[in-house]
C-alpha cells in the first residue's frame, strides 16, 4: 500500500485583500510548520517524495518542516478565491465577507456559481478539478509515501475526487480545514481511500490549542 500525505500550508497573511499579499506565512504559520515537522520527525515518518506547490506559502511551509528544496508542482497551487469572490460580487451582488465568520455563507455560493460556470477567476472549475486530479493520480504509487504541501482548496478538491462531493458538500469540507493540517490517502493499486482528514496532532497539547487556525 502507498500513501499520499497532504499538508495545508501554515497560517498566511490573514489580513490580506489580494492573493499576492496573502501569499506569505505569518510568524505563527512558521511555528505551526516547525511543530508539524518536529512531530513527523519524532514519529520516524519518512517520505519517498516531497512535493510542494510553487506558491511562497507552500515553499515556506515545506522549509519550516525541514524539507529544503522539495520538488515543486504548480498543479498543487490554490484556486484564486479573491478573484472568484470579486466575480461573485459583480455577477450576483454578493460582497466578500468582512471577517472569517462570513465565509460559512459565502463559500457555498462561490463554489456553486463557479461549478455552474456563472463566474470564473483565472481558471474554470473544470480546469481546477482536472489539474488537481492529475497531480493526485501522478503522486499515487503502490508502496511509496509522498508528502504534498499545498492549500485548502486543493485538499478539498482531492476529497471531492475520492468522496464524489457535490459543490455544497465540497464547501462544507473546505470550511474546517486547519493550517498545517494532515490528510492521509491510502493507495491500493488504482484505489484511493481516505485514511484521515484535518488532523493536527502537533497542536493537540492544551497549551497549543490557540495555535489552531483556519485563516
Amino acid at each position: 500500500m502507498g500513501e499520499i500525505v497532504l499538508v495545508r500550508h501554515g497560517q498566511a497573511n490573514s489580513h490580506a485583500t489580494t492573493e499576492e499579499d496573502y501569499d506569505r506565512l505569518s510568524p505563527l504559520g512558521h511555528r505551526q510548520a516547525e511543530r508539524l515537522g518536529a512531530w513527523l520527525e519524532a514519529r520516524g515518518e519518512r517520505f519517498d517524495r516531497v512535493i510542494s506547490g510553487t506558491l511562497r506559502r507552500h515553499r515556506e511551509t515545506a522549509a519550516a518542516m525541514g524539507h529544503t528544496g522539495p520538488e515543486t508542482d504548480a498543479r498543487l497551487n490554490e484556486m484564486d478565491y479573491f478573484n472568484l469572490g470579486e466575480a461573485l460580487r459583480r455577477t450576483k451582488g454578493v460582497p466578500m465577507p468582512p471577517d472569517a465568520d462570513g465565509f460559512a455563507a459565502h463559500m457555498p455560493q462561490v463554489m456553486r456559481a463557479w461549478h455552474d460556470a456563472e463566474i470564473q477567476g483565472n481558471e474554470s472549475f473544470a480546469s481546477f478539478e482536472t489539474r488537481i486530479t492529475g497531480a493526485l493520480i501522478d503522486a499515487a504509487e503502490e508502496g511509496r509515501r509522498v508528502l504534498c504541501v499545498t492549500s485548502g482548496g486543493v485538499i478539498g478538491m482531492v476529497m471531492r475526487h475520492i468522496l464524489d462531493l457535490d459543490p455544497h458538500r465540497l464547501s462544507m469540507v473546505l470550511l474546517p480545514i486547519l493550517n498545517t493540517s494532515v490528510h492521509r490517502i491510502h493507495v491500493r493499486g488504482p484505489q484511493m481511500i481516505l485514511g484521515s482528514f484535518n488532523a493536527v496532532p502537533h497542536l493537540d497539547a492544551p497549551d497549543l490549542m490557540a495555535e489552531r487556525t483556519h485563516f
